[in-house]
């Protein structure tokens, strides 16, 4: 989907954040879970591709993160699947930093 075809909601304030952490927000009405690596930001959903498994709390290492509860893992930055038993690759979103502000973009409803 193209950026233009986004709609971008407040998701944290950077100053929320904490290097290398598992953040999870509620974005209208999207569970995530954003990282900030270095000076980057990335978001993805908080369910395993899997069986839908709580992300935020998998055990997040450099730059994947393991389900907590079959062991999937999966690339923070891209979502590519890096270990099964998951087979889909985790949805990621656009993430715009305005000011402090980290802004999020979901499809439109």
């Amino acid at each position: 989907m193209s950026e233009e075809a986004l709609e971008y909601y407040k998701a944290a304030e950077i100053s929320e954040l904490q290097d290398g952490k598992v953040h999870s927000r509620e974005v209208d009405g999207e569970l995530i879970c954003l990282i900030k690596l270095d000076q980057e930001i990335v978001a993805f959903t908080d369910n395993c591709t899997h069986i839908s498994g709580p992300l935020n709390q998998g055990e997040f290492d450099g730059c994947s993160i393991t389900c907590p509860w079959h062991g999937a893992r999966f690339d923070v930055r891209t979502g590519k699947v890096l270990r099964g038993p998951a087979r889909q690759d985790l949805y990621t979103y656009t993430v715009k930093v305005e000011g402090e502000t980290i802004l999020v973009g979901l499809p439109p409803a």
